[in-house]
Formats: structure tokens, C-alpha cells, sequence
């Protein structure tokens, strides 16, 4: 099994821990962030993962070696000249995929107790070219999807701004997106001729077709009942040495 860790980000919201090193490598409870999300991902199964690094990058790198890359398959995607957001990030990323199985992406600066392979295993079970872990929960920014779970648009709260891209089937429900998801190796010939976009624009964009067949559904998997800590908050830090 194939992941994508997404590691690159400057960590603006950890400053002024990350003034001196990456998002990735903050700790709680004397463990880096990239550490607890490795070792879930390889006690889960999976045994390549990609990992895409700007901010720091060279630290990240030290401290992979360091590990000896926890006895698997890590390549690095090295971002260090720009940084190309969520989706140009999966992008430049793709060519270190072997495209023959779904490929799932984790945030580094998430806590959860979600399966891993279950998620994964659920995703390639219901046949969506991409699924979203989500949750019913407060958020500033949200999925919104319809009774057929569906992707029919995203909206910021804080900001009033709301996207509609495809017709509802049914009533529309807002679902926060927890950091978690799976794309089937086609989305990799789906990419838009830009350098630079983020996952959540790319995914709207390919909602919208409106030739968009069944099996090529932008769909989710709820896990509300179950742990989600966003870790790219100082005060989340400290509450998280409670689930470690």
C-alpha cells in the first residue's frame, strides 16, 4: 500500500516553534508529529510512502535518515525551491507512485484513531475515485455533500464564501474535512495544467463535470465518533500528550 504524507506546510499557526524547524518534525511529548503519523501509517500496512518537504526541509530529511527510513520505502518530494500547495503538491509527487493502487494521503499535523487500512480497504470497497475522512463537527471551512454523498460544494464560515458546483441529489449536508483521504491512481491524469493549486480546487473542478460517471465519485466516509485533533495549533499540543 502507497501514501502521500503531506509535511511541506510552514506551520504560520506553530510559530514561534516553527521559526526554527519544520511542521513536521514539532513534537508532543517529545515526539515529532511525522514520527506518530510514520509509524501509523507502518503499523497499518503500508509500505511506500512519499513525503513532501519545503520549510526545513533538510532537517526532514536528517531526521528520515536518522530513522533509516523506519526500515521501508520513503522517497521524498522535494518542494524546497516553491511551494505548490495540497493539489501541485500530489502533482509533482505522482511520478513516485507506481499508479497501480489507490494512494492514501495524511496531513502530518492531524492526531486520530482512524484505521488506516480500513479507510483504505472501505475506499477501494465502494469504488469512489476519491474519498474524504470527514466528521460532524465545528469547523470554519466545509464539504458540503448530498444525500447521495456526493461532493456538491465547500463553504467558509468565516469568510460567507460558498461554492455550488454540481446539482444535489436530496438535501445538502456540511461534513469538516479531518486530513485524511484516498484517490485512485487515474486522479493522476486528472491534474490541471497549473503549477500551483490546492486539493479542495481541484476537487470542486472535478465535481463540476457534469459527464462525471459513477465511478468516478468524489464521495466520504464519516468518522464522528471517533478522535480528531488538528495539531497545527499550539494549544492542541498539550491536549494531545493525553492520547500518547
Amino acid at each position: 500500500m502507497e501514501a502521500f504524507v503531506l509535511a511541506a506546510g510552514l506551520g504560520t499557526r506553530l510559530r514561534p516553534i516553527t521559526d526554527t524547524k519544520p511542521k513536521a518534525l514539532v513534537e508532543v511529548k517529545g515526539v515529532p508529529l511525522l514520527d506518530i503519523v510514520i509509524r501509523k501509517l507502518v503499523g497499518s500496512g503500508f509500505t511506500r510512502i512519499v513525503i513532501n518537504v519545503h520549510h526545513y526541509a533538510e532537517q526532514i530529511i536528517s531526521f528520515l535518515n536518522s530513522k533509516k527510513n523506519y526500515g521501508i520505502d520513503i522517497v521524498i518530494s522535494d518542494e524546497s525551491d516553491k511551494l505548490l500547495d495540497t493539489g501541485g503538491a500530489l502533482k509533482k509527487a505522482a511520478v513516485h507512485f507506481t499508479r497501480k493502487n489507490p494512494v492514501l494521503i495524511h496531513n502530518v499535523d492531524i492526531l486520530t484513531d482512524i484505521d488506516l487500512n480500513e479507510f483504505y480497504r472501505l475506499h477501494i470497497g465502494n469504488g469512489n475515485l476519491i474519498t474524504l475522512a470527514v466528521q460532524k463537527r465545528k469547523s470554519s471551512r466545509y464539504f458540503l455533500f448530498d444525500e447521495a454523498k456526493n461532493l456538491c460544494g465547500w463553504m467558509n464560515e468565516k469568510t460567507g464564501e460558498k461554492k455550488i458546483v454540481r446539482r444535489a441529489e436530496g438535501k445538502i449536508e456540511p461534513f469538516a474535512f479531518s486530513g485524511i483521504q484516498a484517490v485512485q491512481p487515474e486522479v493522476f491524469n486528472l491534474f490541471p495544467e497549473r503549477e500551483i493549486f490546492s486539493l479542495v480546487e481541484f476537487y470542486l473542478e472535478l465535481a463540476s463535470q457534469k459527464n462525471l460517471p459513477e465511478r468516478n465519485k468524489i464521495s466520504y466516509i464519516e468518522h464522528t465518533d471517533s478522535l480528531f485533533m488538528d495539531l497545527g495549533k499550539i494549544e492542541n499540543l498539550k491536549k494531545a500528550e493525553h492520547y500518547l
